[in-house]
């Protein structure tokens, strides 16, 4: 059930993106090197210039847009003001908006982080949010709540695709799992009876190793990120994902990124990619 009648929830809208538009999530990181790269200096100027090209490149071509907060909020509230314009163009353009924000929190502070970026009056509000559960699964449950409520979504980072994050990671939780399966195992409570899936995913990088989670119980999406510049192709999702993995979205951001700012480079590459996961899907 969500506030917006017109609105179905947040499973469901993936789903249907993911059918219409392939699954794939193109991170939005204007990173320095990039926007060096683009001959774009670091200005709050060429930051929207950067973002908002993006957005006209691929807001009508992919399922999901997943704009890096971190690389807007260095330049304060002009950044943050650029964020609103991507989110909000994002979205007009037809596609999911990611926020990847990575919070985390108790109480009332967790509370606010969730009326931020989820609620349905907030200007930062986007359809999804990515969550850091190691201050415990459920001090989440005021961001998965009001989620539920907006048909929105959130991402809980299980099983990361950097290096740093394997140890704690691995490490086995008092239900006798790792922590990344607790998440995992968390998540799938949530997401129980849901259709197609529930609106609570998780983060498991494309560059884990085969059988390293069990998603068999998750009914919900997992956010693949690592594709390309990390090391993790296309072809090996399969293996590390199995059975789940039509649920799967894998996400890139430098391979695409690095071959602007002309508009029909950034689509070519997106297309290829997103053809190659289309075709994974197939066989």
């Amino acid at each position: 059930m969500t506030d917006d009648p017109l609105r179905p929830a947040f499973g469901c809208r993936l789903a249907e993106a993911m059918r219409s538009r392939g699954a794939l999530c193109v991170g939005i990181d204007p990173h320095p090197s990039l926007l060096h790269a683009w001959q774009l200096d670091e200005t709050p100027k060429s930051l929207e210039r950067f973002a908002m090209t993006v957005v006209e490149a691929l807001g009508e071509e992919v399922a999901v847009l997943k704009p890096q907060s971190a690389f807007f909020e260095v330049y304060g509230s002009a950044g943050i003001a650029v964020l609103e314009k991507v989110i909000v163009a994002a979205r007009q353009a037809g596609a999911l908006v990611l926020l990847d924000v990575k919070r985390g929190d108790v109480g009332s502070t967790m509370a606010a982080y969730a009326m931020a970026y989820l609620d349905e009056h907030a200007p930062l509000a986007a359809d999804a949010v990515t969550l850091s559960p190691y201050l415990g699964y459920g001090s989440l449950a005021p961001a998965i709540g009001i989620a539920e409520q907006t048909g929105r979504g959130v991402f809980v980072l299980a099983r990361t695709s950097n290096p740093e994050g394997a140890g704690l990671q691995h490490s086995i939780h008092g239900s006798g799992d790792s922590v990344a399966q607790y998440i995992v195992d968390s998540a799938a409570e949530t997401n129980a009876d849901a259709s197609p899936m529930g609106h609570v995913g998780v983060v498991a990088g494309a560059t884990i190793g085969p059988d390293e989670l069990d998603f068999s119980r998750l009914n919900g999406p997992i956010l693949a990120p690592g594709l390309g510049a990390q090391g993790a192709t296309v072809q090996g999702l399969r293996a590390v994902f199995g059975e789940a993995l039509p649920n799967v979205l894998p996400a890139t951001a430098r391979d695409v990124l690095r071959h602007g700012p002309k508009i029909e480079d950034l689509r070519t590459t997106t297309h290829r990619i997103r053809d190659e996961v289309t075709e994974l899907l197939r066989t």
